[in-house]
């Protein structure tokens, strides 16, 4: 069992991150934040947050929702979202990052729900589902490997069943989308040393307006937020690999450590170290 867990007693935060090695491919966060403000981000998997004290009110595409005790916060993968407290005493919740294939396997065995399943609404209002994803953790925290499994397949299947489908993107199909598409290739691929919005329009052939007004609508986030993203992304990658974390804060173009984990922790809960020890003991086990 490997934990990464973070506490702010000045401001009554904590932030408990961590894997069992028995539930391969889910992240687990036990978090109560009060002033905490996730900036605008995506992840590589699906997110359940069970609410069970305050309320979380976080943007979602280009909605500003909000959860509270008994619901549960659903977030596609690669879906911009944002994360903050909605109410002055914060929010507590028990979340579950599973990968995508997971569900998707449990979406092709239950429902038979071929390609990219996923959810449609961002909150659930689901007492139940949430004492499911609760069950989850406190299995895991006893080492009960079967209740863990049991209890994940069985929530990712009532979700599903009650909120899900597929959500397979549409192609681009207009010349801004396009353009967006080539940036965001451009940008992913010198994430170290990016152009200028000017120079990145300039090479494609467009205006700095329009390319960031095409990237907006594409990917949900300006280009410049986009890339802080996908280089907090990378970062996870190299992490996971053991990287330590000043290298992989050279490795994708943040000045400094301490700039990753400032980026870091506003997107995954946890800082870059944390994050480590809890992903790379659970690893080698």
């Amino acid at each position: 069992m490997a934990r990464g867990t973070v506490r702010d007693g000045e401001r009554g935060e904590r932030a408990h991150y961590w894997q069992y090695a028995e539930l391969p491919g889910v992240d687990l966060l036990h978090a109560r934040y009060i002033r905490k403000a996730f900036a605008r981000h995506t992840h590589e998997t699906f997110v359940f947050a069970a609410i069970t004290e305050g309320v979380e009110a976080f943007h979602y595409r280009d909605r500003l929702v909000q959860a509270g005790p008994g619901q549960i916060a659903l977030v596609n993968p690669d879906t911009p979202h944002t994360g903050h407290a909605g109410v002055p005493e914060g929010w507590t919740y028990r979340t579950i990052y599973p990968d995508a294939e997971i569900v998707r396997s449990i979406a092709a065995d239950t429902l038979a729900l071929r390609g990219a399943a996923g959810f449609t609404s961002p909150v659930v209002d689901d007492p139940y589902a949430a004492r499911l994803v609760i069950g989850v953790h406190r299995a895991a925290e006893e080492g009960n490997a079967l209740a863990a499994d049991s209890l994940l397949r069985l929530v990712t299947a009532r979700m599903l069943r009650s909120h899900g489908g597929l959500v397979t993107p549409l192609p681009p199909r207009s010349a801004g989308a396009r353009n967006a598409a080539r940036a965001r290739d451009v940008l992913e691929a010198g994430m170290v040393e990016p152009p200028t919005l000017e120079r990145l329009a300039s090479d494609l052939g467009t205006s700095p307006f329009a390319l960031l007004r095409a990237f907006r609508d594409a990917y949900g986030m300006p280009p410049h937020t986009w890339l802080t993203d996908a280089r907090v992304r990378r970062a996870r990658q190299l992490l996971d690999a053991g990287t330590p974390p000043a290298e992989a804060a050279a490795a994708v173009g943040f000045t400094d450590q301490s700039h990753l984990s400032r980026h870091f922790t506003r997107s995954v809960g946890v800082p870059p170290g944390a994050y480590q020890r809890a992903r790379g003991a659970g690893r080698a086990r």
